[in-house]
């Protein structure tokens, strides 16, 4: 069964752009269950015949559906419906790395890397004396090229050599240095994402989000990072396995 004769055709009563309506007729399938997560559409090429319109029109629909979190491309295998990230709450890893596990492709859109000296809040989180250096990273962080949070990030100048030995991930470049966290707090709460991470985001101001704050520290109990990074509610779950330990 073709995915018009499942979520009906185009143009009946509607005076909308016909990218407009197939984004709409899409939405709702996803909304009402009948795309699933992870469900795969079928081609460019099958959605123009069996909705008979362009390959232009089908292309800029997915585009922006992409854009909003609700589809992702996955290199050589096609579009597919998104499903909810569950970030294991137990487990210290980083975006890069969750991403990957989970067969999505994650990259990084920079907002700014900095180099600065420790203000008086991080000199008390990051226990540095006043004027230390430390390095900052400004991300908007995604997944199959969907943005899925935006990350504020400062590490001790003393963990990299440089500034521009950051690339994809930031963990990978403070590994290779000896200076990954191995331990870190963290504090999860519900915010609304404002005007300016909402045009990130590409989601609605007011929207919920999830700040998750983070205080890395290495092996020998030295803080060596903290975090703030704002993420789509829409998009994340949080999960940690708790055990009983009376």
């Amino acid at each position: 069964m073709s995915l018009a004769t499942q979520i009906g055709p185009l143009g009946q009563g509607d005076s909308a752009p016909l990218y407009k309506q197939l984004q709409k007729a899409l939405r709702e399938a996803i909304q009402d269950k009948v795309l699933a997560p992870d469900d795969a559409l079928p081609p460019e090429r099958d959605l123009a015949g069996d909705f008979n319109i362009s390959r232009i029109t089908v292309r800029k629909a997915l585009d922006g559906l992409v854009s909003e979190g609700l589809l992702t491309r996955r290199q050589g295998a096609g579009t597919f419906v998104a499903a909810r990230v569950e970030k294991n709450f137990s487990k210290l890893t980083c975006f890069t790395e969750d991403m990957i596990s989970r067969g999505r492709t994650p990259h990084s859109e920079w907002i700014a890397r900095m180099e600065g000296g420790v203000t008086p809040e991080e000199s008390l989180t990051l226990g540095l004396s006043p004027g230390a250096a430390v390095y900052r990273f400004h991300r908007v962080r995604c997944a199959d090229g969907a943005p899925m949070a935006i990350e504020y990030t400062t590490v001790a100048a003393f963990a990299l050599p440089s500034i521009d030995i950051v690339g994809a991930s930031l963990y990978e470049a403070m590994a290779a240095t000896g200076h990954r966290p191995t331990r870190a707090l963290q504090r999860l709460r519900g915010v609304l994402i404002t005007p300016e991470h909402a045009e990130l985001l590409h989601v609605k101001p007011k929207d919920a989000g999830l700040l998750v704050e983070r205080r890395g520290f290495l092996r020998d109990g030295r803080p060596v990072e903290v975090s703030h990074s704002y993420y789509r509610g829409d998009a994340y779950d949080f999960v940690a396995e708790l055990n009983d330990l009376g």
